[in-house]
C-alpha cells in the first residue's frame, strides 16, 4: 500500500478506535461487562470493514480509474448493508449487549467516515502524474525532406 494510501488508513483508524474506546467504557458503565464487550466487538467490525473498503477502493482507483467513482458509491452501499445484517443476525445474541454493540457500530462508522473526509481533504494527493524526469519521454523523430 503506497504511503498516501497508508496514512489516510491510519488517519480513519486511530480516531475510530479512539471513539470505540470511548463507547467501550461508555457501554462498561451503562451496560456492565457485556456493553463493553459489543462495543468492542462493533468497533473491530467496522475497523476491519472499512479498512477492507478503503484497500479495494484504492486499488480500483489505480488500475481501473474509469470505474473509481461508482466502485465507491457501490462498496459505501455494500458496506451499510453489511452493517446493518451483522445488527440483524447479533439482536437477539447473549454474547454481548446488542444495543451497545449497534449503537457503537453507528457511531464508529460515522466516526470513520468523517476522519477519512478528513484525511482526504489534508492529503495532497496529485491529481495527475507528473512526468518523470528520468527521460522517459518519447523521442522526437525528425522528418527527412
Amino acid at each position: 500500500m503506497p504511503s498516501n494510501d497508508a496514512r489516510i488508513l491510519l488517519q480513519a483508524a486511530v480516531p475510530t478506535a479512539a471513539v470505540g474506546a470511548i463507547a467501550a467504557a461508555v457501554s462498561g458503565v451503562v451496560a456492565g461487562g457485556k456493553g463493553a464487550v459489543g462495543a468492542v466487538v462493533a468497533t473491530l467490525v467496522v475497523i476491519l470493514f472499512m479498512g477492507l473498503g478503503l484497500y479495494v477502493l484504492q486499488r480500483t482507483a489505480k488500475s481501473l480509474p474509469h470505474l473509481f467513482q461508482a466502485m465507491g458509491l457501490l462498496l459505501y452501499t455494500a458496506q451499510i448493508l453489511l452493517l446493518f445484517v451483522f445488527v440483524a443476525a447479533f439482536k437477539n445474541t447473549s454474547l454481548f449487549n446488542p444495543k451497545s454493540f449497534a449503537l457503537t457500530l453507528v457511531v464508529t462508522t460515522l466516526a470513520w467516515i468523517g476522519a477519512q473526509a478528513r484525511a482526504h481533504m489534508k492529503a495532497k494527493i496529485l491529481y495527475v502524474e507528473p512526468e518523470s524526469s528520468k527521460g522517459d519521454k518519447p523521442e522526437k523523430t525528425e522528418h527527412s525532406s
